[in-house]
């Protein structure tokens, strides 16, 4: 099942569960505006190529909509807009004021010089600068794209605008970036983790942990883990998994792979098949790279008691219903990834007051808004009697709906 029809799916039952009146669950359904433009840019040999960028705006009832920008060769309009709605329903989880957005560049970024990058990024931005802005639609990194993407586009829509840091969220540190955001997504996943396993009588020292995806989020979230004493069994990249039944040794591994990039020549630890880690034995499987790795092929072989969605989708609607059955707990991606989005939120602000936070400060109030979130989604589960991840989409979908009625959305 792809993004968008797991995404509508989930969308649907919740608006059975709240019995939202069906002309408003259309609406809440259908896109604000979807962008799509030509970017045609000089290459260094000085050939011509034109790429195709989009920009899906979802809703905008809570606030400016928010979401990402990614640049990669198979960036597809119903994955962005299944992708932007994710958005709609995450930052109104994570009870921020944001609506959703996601947008991309079909190119492989690899396949390009930092000039070129720069160019493809400027062009974009031209094409979308009176679309998107500080009250209207913030752009952030996503895959493909850094914090000197969001350089790029804050200086070129400064160009049209006047200076605009609050545009795009992501940033360097030296433009206006908020301290903690890079590693907000990571962090946020061990406050979600955290957070349900209180409510259980456990801590992170006292459970394993398996987690597939070694990039920026798996990267913090493993270290986070490790810091609180958690035992880090399993880890796997895309160029290969390696296991240590005793806990991998985190900051060598890190060392590890800055010096050597391949995760399979690490000492401290065995290399092992890349396809069992998602159902090798552990307390927390925490799944960190693609979407639909958890599907009706190896749902019935997780091992793990808790799977916390670090990336986004990586649990298909059939995967769900076997995992159910088996008694495994899921803390649903529009939950337990939100700590990117709710940061990006804290430098919005601070780029709007010029006001900066410190470290401590960012971390300290993302615990309190995982941790608040967590809570509320505990309270919708009981009064509408489902799982978590309704939960999770009951209180975001619930929350846009209602925004979306005192507007007065008839009008």
């Amino acid at each position: 099942m792809n993004a968008l029809a797991a995404t509508n799916c989930n969308f649907q039952r919740a608006a059975r569960i709240l019995g939202l009146d069906s002309k408003l669950e259309k609406s809440l359904l259908i896109p604000f505006r979807e962008i799509k433009v030509e970017c045609t840019i000089p290459k260094d040999d000085g050939t011509l190529v034109s790429y195709v960028g989009f920009r899906i705006q979802h809703d905008n009832a809570r606030g400016p909509m928010k979401g990402g920008i990614r640049y990669h060769p198979e960036v597809d309009p119903d994955e962005v807009n299944a992708l932007a709605q994710l958005m709609t329903w995450k930052t109104a989880v994570a009870d921020i004021p944001y609506g959703g957005a996601k947008g991309g560049i079909g190119c492989n970024p690899r396949d390009l010089s930092i000039s070129e990058l720069e160019r493809l990024t400027r062009v974009f931005t031209q094409k979308i600068h009176d679309l998107i802005g500080i009250q209207r639609d913030v752009p952030a990194p996503d895959m493909g794209t850094n914090a000197q993407t969001m350089a790029w586009i804050l200086d070129e829509y400064s160009k049209f605008h006047g200076h605009s840091p609050a545009v795009v969220t992501g940033k360097p540190i030296d433009l206006g970036g908020s301290l903690g955001r890079e590693a907000a997504t990571g962090l946020g996943v061990v406050f979600a983790t955290e957070a349900w396993l209180a409510e259980n009588g456990k801590s992170i020292a006292e459970n394993t942990f398996v987690i597939q995806g070694f990039g920026n989020v798996g990267t913090w979230a493993a270290k986070s883990l490790y810091e609180r004493g958690g035992k880090v069994v399993v880890v796997s990249d895309i160029t290969g998994a390696i296991r240590n039944p005793n806990g991998i040794d985190i900051p060598a591994l890190l060392k590890h792979k800055e010096t050597n990039g391949n995760l399979t020549e690490f000492q401290g630890a065995d290399v092992m098949d890349p396809n069992e880690v998602l159902v090798h034995e552990c307390d927390v499987l925490i799944p960190c790279a693609l979407g639909g790795v958890l599907n009706k092929e190896n749902a019935a072989d997780v091992k793990a008691k808790l799977i916390v969605e670090a990336a986004n989708h990586p649990t298909d609607p059939e995967a769900d219903e076997i995992l159910a059955k088996k008694g495994v707990t899921i803390l649903p991606d529009i939950y337990a990834n939100a700590g990117g989005v709710t940061v990006s939120y804290f430098e919005w602000v601070q780029n709007i007051q010029g006001f900066m936070w410190d470290e401590e400060k960012v971390n300290r109030e993302l615990k309190k808004y995982m941790s608040k979130a967590f809570l509320d989604i505990k309270a919708m589960c009981k009064s509408n009697n489902c799982d978590l991840r309704m939960g999770a989409f009951t209180l975001g979908v619930n929350r846009v709906a209602r925004a979306t009625l005192l507007r007065g959305w008839e009008a």
